[in-house]
């Protein structure tokens, strides 16, 4: 008895559920590593991105996959991360206590949100920050003597402890650092009474104030820790491109990270991480098959947001779990294999379907 107890209190602080996820992961933290000489700069660049946005959208997942918030103006947080990050980059401030204070100022923007916006729900929150956003972009516009205003604002390189990392390697492995450190913290997050909290709100808000689980304080600090986390990439994000403008955390901005969600697979933090590879990756697929459409298509101005706006309801339409639902049916068939059943997802995705409409 005392073995088995052992063992299955190990196996419930152990965020790896079996040696095979370790292996993975193992051999992924190898690649990742490894890429700054196996692919060229162009391409770590690229993955580089992949990191922020995945930073970024771990803090919208928690928000709307985990606590069923939804936010149409999480670019807002984004460029208070970039801009605090930026002025105070610029001022002379270290790069540690620089990212703190980004993360500090997103959080207290996040719950200037959350607390307005505890009585609203569905569109008519998503309304509500989407206003917020829009005053955001305005202050970043016209408050000039801090944000440049729309002539942006160049920002300095990253340097930690004399050592200036620039937009290269240093850098990667400092995006990599930190994505590393907050998947960890929203994982462990999630096994907490917190996180549970948070799942318990998405599912149902009665039933989770029946048990005691105060809304306002939880939902307030879920807009928290999401705008932290926006924080965090918006300060990655700013030295990366190293200038930033208002134009660049615009409503556009917003729907991408939604969109980022919505197709890497909400409720998973793997979805996240799935979200900013299609992110990324589209606009250069998107390019690349121009070349193979025909003049009338390939050369329209609005082909990318048509590419995005189809994605976008195929997936709403046929594969509501995004990129890592889909994994989960391969690896399901592939473990049942060949005792595979036809209507095996059918009746998965009929229970999904009455689940949403309660």
């Amino acid at each position: 008895m005392r073995f088995i107890f052992k063992t299955s209190y190990a196996q419930d602080i152990d965020l790896a559920k079996h040696g095979g996820q370790v292996f993975w992961y193992g051999l992924l933290c190898v690649l990742l590593l490894a890429a700054p000489w196996v692919v060229d700069e162009y391409w770590l660049a690229q993955l580089t991105f992949v990191l922020i946005y995945g930073v970024v959208g771990l803090g919208l997942m928690l928000l709307a996959g985990f606590t069923g918030q939804f936010s149409l103006g999480h670019a807002a947080f984004l460029g208070t991360g970039a801009y605090t990050q930026a002025v105070l980059a610029n001022m002379g401030v270290p790069f540690p206590l620089a990212m703190l204070g980004a993360a500090a100022l997103s959080a207290a923007a996040g719950v200037v949100v959350g607390l307005p916006a505890l009585r609203l729900k569905g569109i008519y929150l998503g309304i509500a920050t989407l206003s917020f956003g829009f005053i955001v972009e305005e202050i970043f516009a016209r408050w000039e003597s801090v944000t440049g205003g729309n002539s942006g604002l160049h920002v300095k390189s990253p340097q930690i402890f004399g050592w200036e990392l620039g937009s290269g390697n240093g850098f990667y492995f400092l995006c990599l650092l930190v994505a590393v450190l907050c998947t960890l913290a929203i994982l462990n997050l999630l096994r907490s009474p917190t996180g549970r909290a948070f799942v318990a709100i998405r599912d149902s808000e009665i039933s989770a104030q029946s048990m005691g689980i105060h809304l306002a304080r939880y939902k307030t600090m879920s807009f928290a820790i999401s705008a932290a986390l926006a924080g965090l990439g918006g300060a990655l994000y700013a030295h990366k491109l190293s200038f930033i403008s208002p134009d660049q955390f615009n409503i556009l901005q917003s729907i991408d990270l939604l969109l980022l969600v919505v197709i890497g697979g909400l409720g998973s933090v793997h979805g996240a991480f799935l979200g900013a590879i299609f992110l990324i990756s589209m606009p250069q697929l998107i390019a690349l098959s121009k070349d193979w459409l025909p003049p009338v298509i390939g050369q329209a101005p609005g082909l990318q947001g048509l590419v995005y706006g189809l994605v976008l309801i195929a997936f709403v339409l046929f594969e509501p779990l995004g990129f890592y639902g889909r994994w989960l049916k391969i690896r399901t068939w592939l473990q049942l294999f060949p005792f595979y059943r036809r209507g095996l997802f059918k009746r998965q995705k009929s229970f999904t379907k009455s689940d949403r409409l309660r």
